[in-house]
């Protein structure tokens, strides 16, 4: 073959990949994927629910994929230390990051500024694992029975109930500035270091209300220690079949539950992507995973990258609405 037909063949090949969007690099990384362990971040502290559901999900894909997913977590900031590092990593699947409703919602409309990541940016979603619901709750000497009665009394005492969250712009403090707005209620917000000792001063009275992730507070519901008002899920709990939806309430705007979902850093290939999309949505289908997670009360997701993506938008897009509309600020 001659040099000239040696280099219309060459630039064909390559008019050929680039027509498919991929490289012969990136495809063959892809078929590969993965040849090692693989690392995945948690931007919270051990022990914590992000935490727990992630191994228990990253477990199983592991064997999956056949390589470990190697837990590491990098807490503080809310979440920010850890999804900024999570960023920066080399996009090729082997660092990949748990995205929460912080990390990619709360902590943006709370420091728009300053924030050392971009969360609509620097990532590319994966799937959502599992959902969680959202609980409000009171102190049994609160003189309600029901939501109804609940928010009547909010209404009628306003600047004299106070509720607690686990500080000053994270999630649970958004939820209920979200419920303050949607209600036109006046609720005195005392921040604590984070949902354990809230929930501890609303079993014992020094608040009246908290909002929290209902696994932080399942054991105080069912010993009678905090009553349910109402939950942000799709449906009633069998575990708690008294108390209704947010949306049964009325209430379909403060409905949302928490979410759990993996990312990975902007420019990873696409065919990695879909790799491990596959492996969660296996996972999740589980037994054994399905259980785990139930115990959390959790319930698994799985969904596509399409549609975590819109979740996170709409997660977003709240949280910056919220956040203005309250005057909410970090300092």
């Amino acid at each position: 073959m001659s040099i000239m037909k040696r280099k219309f063949a060459l630039l064909s090949l390559c008019a050929t990949v680039a027509a498919v969007g991929v490289t012969p690099l990136a495809a063959t990384a892809a078929d590969n994927y993965p040849n090692h362990a693989i690392r995945v971040i948690v931007p919270f502290a051990p022990g914590g629910s992000t935490d727990i559901v992630t191994r228990i999900v990253t477990r199983e894909m592991g064997e999956i994929l056949g390589q470990p997913m190697v837990v590491e977590n990098k807490a503080g900031a809310g979440g920010a230390i850890g999804a900024a590092e999570a960023a920066r990593a080399k996009p090729d699947g082997y660092t990949l990051s748990i995205a929460t409703i912080s990390t990619l919602a709360v902590n943006p409309a709370c420091r728009p500024d300053d924030l050392p990541y971009k969360p609509l940016e620097d990532f590319i979603p994966v799937t959502n694992f599992a959902n969680l619901p959202n609980v409000i709750e009171v102190n049994p000497k609160f003189p309600a029975a029901n939501f109804k009665e609940f928010v009547a009394e909010l209404k009628k005492n306003p600047g004299t109930y106070t509720y607690g969250s686990s500080g000053t712009c994270s999630v649970l403090h958004l939820f209920g500035e979200a419920f303050k707005q949607s209600t036109d209620t006046d609720v005195i917000h005392v921040p604590y270091r984070g949902a354990g000792p809230a929930v501890t001063d609303a079993v014992g009275g020094q608040i009246n209300i908290m909002f929290d992730n209902l696994p932080s507070s399942m054991a105080q519901i069912q010993g009678g220690n905090l009553r349910a008002m109402a939950i942000s899920w799709p449906e009633r709990l069998a575990l708690l079949p008294d108390v209704p939806t947010l949306a049964e309430e009325g209430y379909p705007e403060l409905n949302s539950p928490a979410w759990y979902g993996l990312l990975a850093p902007k420019g990873t290939p696409d065919a990695i992507v879909q790799k491990l999309h596959a492996a969660a949505a296996e996972a999740l289908k589980k037994p054994a995973v399905i259980e785990a997670l139930a115990k959390q009360g959790a319930s698994p997701s799985g969904n596509t990258p399409e549609e975590f993506g819109k979740e996170i938008k709409e997660q977003f897009d709240w949280a910056a609405e919220v956040v203005t509309k309250g005057g909410i600020s970090l300092e």
